[in-house]
């Protein structure tokens, strides 16, 4: 717990997890939030799992809130648990992530003081290693600038089971798209959010721990991930950057079958992706193109697996 954040209860922030398929992971995480000094309220979405998982939920943990909408709604789960959100700030968390003692109050803390900040993106801890994850430099390292006021380097994107959200903002935004379903979700709100004003920070005084699922398929997980940046792409960046990073990626990303499924996925979502599309004005696109140029750089994002 961090020297500033005292023991007991805080009932400014519900946390909201998506689940599938991953009962040992998230009943772990579900303990490991029960004994949090904030004691936050937890919601939890089981996207139609078929190992057990809403019936452990249920008979273990009573006191989270369990919604089973009956099919897996990716991203989309995670709004349908906002719509039953109480509290001024949702705590996003992964079925294998878990927040540190002390860390929502801290989230909490900032975004009471700070009326335009939309969300804070807390330091992930790998475990069992101890060690931060790769995209902590990226974060830590963002070539955004902001306000002075921000408790920390502006970022363009979130990680959502790492972040913590004003409510407010994450409904006028709309959420997660729902042509996105999962994969690489967050480029989309944080770009949306940006652009009505909102501003992102790193808040490294924060901290979630990430143990990885060793049930995720990684190579389906780049397939959507591909695919997701490419809708990205076409649905807010200009034209002719939008062609750059297309061209980019079809030069950089390995030639293979998901590389080629995530390709055709992406033609076969073009007509809805053109009819939705609002390219950002030109402050926001300097913003994203300064984060892809970073991103090319970095080692934490590679379309590989």
């Amino acid at each position: 717990m961090t020297p500033e954040s005292p023991a007991g209860p805080d009932p400014r922030t519900t946390v909201v997890v998506i689940t599938h398929d991953r009962r040992p992971e998230l009943t772990r995480t579900l303990r490991l939030l029960r004994e949090l000094p904030e004691r936050p309220a937890v919601i939890v979405t089981d996207n139609a799992s078929e190992d057990g998982t809403a019936q452990a939920v249920a008979r273990d943990f009573p006191e989270v809130l369990l919604l089973r909408p009956g099919k897996n709604l990716g991203a989309v789960g995670r709004n349908l648990a906002v719509r039953h959100v109480r509290t001024p700030y949702v705590a996003f968390c992964d079925d294998d992530t878990w927040w540190e003692p002390g860390s929502l109050r801290v989230a909490a803390d900032r975004l009471d003081a700070l009326p335009r900040l939309a969300a804070v993106t807390a330091r992930i801890v790998v475990e069992p290693e101890g060690r931060d994850d790769p995209v902590v430099a990226e974060l830590r390292d963002s070539p955004l600038t902001g306000p002075d006021w921000l408790p920390g380097p502006a970022i363009g994107s979130f990680l959502a089971a790492a972040t913590v959200m004003r409510v407010a903002a994450f409904r006028e935004a709309g959420g997660f798209h729902p042509g996105i379903w999962l994969g690489g979700e967050e480029e989309l709100l944080a770009t949306d959010l940006m652009r009505s004003g909102w501003w992102l920070a790193y808040l490294p005084e924060a901290v979630i721990h990430h143990a990885a699922s060793e049930v995720r398929d990684s190579t389906a997980r780049r397939t959507t991930g591909l695919r997701n940046t490419l809708w990205f792409t076409w649905l807010r960046r200009p034209a002719v950057p939008a062609l750059k990073r297309t061209l980019h990626l079809l030069a950089t990303v390995p030639r293979d079958a998901a590389s080629l499924r995530a390709f055709a996925q992406a033609l076969q979502g073009l007509p809805w992706v053109l009819r939705q599309r609002r390219p950002v004005p030109r402050d926001i696109e300097d913003r994203l193109a300064a984060l892809g140029e970073a991103q090319r750089r970095g080692t934490a994002r590679r379309y590989v697996g």
